[in-house]
């Protein structure tokens, strides 16, 4: 739990300083206001972008690892179904 608080702090101080330097970059930007506009817009789209292909990625990890075991739980129901039957085909014969 430590460790998700400590995570959660380091986040919420990220966003801060890149809203800081976002001020400050705009407010001494070179740059006509709609030419900072554009390039604040295209920045902000390109982000986005970056994160709907993280999220994408780690999606597909997340299903591979999920079917991965699901496959592994299968296989082990089948085979402590087989070893039941045996048991069971050998508790009948004796």
């Amino acid at each position: 739990m430590d460790n998700l608080n400590g995570t959660g702090k380091l986040i919420g101080a990220l966003v801060v300083g890149a809203l800081a330097g976002a001020a400050l970059g705009i407010l001494f930007a070179p740059d006509k206001g709609s030419k900072t506009r554009s390039n604040i817009i295209d920045g902000a789209k390109d982000l986005a972008g970056d994160i709907k292909k993280k999220m994408t990625d780690e999606a597909a990890a997340l299903r591979k690892k999920a079917d991965e075991l699901e496959r592994m739980a299968k296989e082990k129901v089948e085979e402590v179904f087989d070893n039941v039957k045996h048991k069971a085909e050998d508790a009948v014969k004796k």
